[in-house]
């Protein structure tokens, strides 16, 4: 006969009734945070793996907007210097005019100012949140590309520099001169220099952006190829973004520069409007 101190099966029943309420606490749990492991009190080695690799998830999305923002920086002062390139190209058709005897030089060379005035102000209007790749005051650019963790845990930061061109200091549109057929002769040699370098400008200036557009697909293209439950719910998303940064690459060479050498106008008094955006992105 069981004694009333030493009953086995009120034992082992209540020893089975905490294992549920400890095993239906940790569902719970999970069910809460999201999470297997939400604690080190869970499990504190696949914890600690964990918070490094939130920490490099956030790295990472920190150098994603990098990229971005680079990039953007890229494509706007790109889409001014082809923009340039196509004035510098019209300037020279009004310079060959010139070189004939039987017509208005003093017309010709209105037009050639006003197309100097033109690339100046281009020049100056091509910055993106602050940063002009095509003065002399905005310098080169440095762009955060990627976090490499070692074996030993310490994590180093990776750089792509993009190179100012820098238009203001480079193209010396003073040497060109229209006075008269002489002249404007004599300045032709110089204005095919102006032209090689505001295409050499720009070709310096097409290369960051593939690099910047092949990091960040190179930051979400291994996503899709994980396994297991990470790879099978972010297989799609991870795919879909890498090839949505790849076409905005594309565009950004392309389309972008296209529209803007036909939209962008050169700059004025800014209106109300400009001025109330400014100031508050200032």
């Amino acid at each position: 006969m069981s004694s009333i101190l030493t009953n086995n099966s009120a034992m082992v029943a209540l020893q089975t009734l905490k294992s549920i309420n400890a095993d239906l606490g940790k569902t719970q749990n999970a069910i809460s945070t999201g999470k297997d492991i939400a604690g080190a009190k869970d499990n504190s080695a696949i914890w600690a793996i964990s918070k490094v690799m939130e920490s490099d998830v956030s790295g990472f999305n920190a150098v994603s907007d990098s990229l971005s923002l680079g990039e953007s920086t890229v494509a706007v002062a790109l889409a001014g210097a082809e923009q340039i390139t196509n004035l510098l190209n019209q300037m020279k058709e009004k310079v060959v005019a010139a070189t004939g005897e039987n017509v208005d030089h003093a017309k010709l060379e209105a037009d050639v100012n006003e197309t100097k005035a033109q690339i100046t102000s281009i020049i100056a209007a091509s910055q993106f949140n602050g940063k002009n790749l095509l003065n002399t005051a905005g310098g080169d650019m440095i762009v955060l590309s990627s976090l490499d963790r070692d074996s030993g845990g310490s994590v180093t930061a990776a750089n792509i520099t993009v190179a100012s061109v820098d238009f203001e200091a480079g193209l010396d549109l003073t040497t060109i001169d229209m006075t008269d057929a002489t002249t404007a002769a004599a300045s032709l040699g110089a204005m095919e220099t102006l032209i090689q370098a505001a295409i050499d400008g720009a070709r310096e200036l097409g290369l960051p952006i593939i690099a910047m557009t092949t990091t960040l697909v190179a930051v979400y293209a291994p996503i899709g190829f994980m396994g297991g439950l990470v790879g099978t719910l972010f297989t799609e998303f991870a795919f879909s973004l890498a090839g949505a940064v790849l076409i905005s690459g594309v565009v950004a060479l392309t389309l972008s520069p296209m529209l803007s050498s036909k939209i962008l106008r050169p700059a004025g008094n800014p209106g109300r409007f400009e001025q109330a955006v400014e100031h508050f992105f200032e």
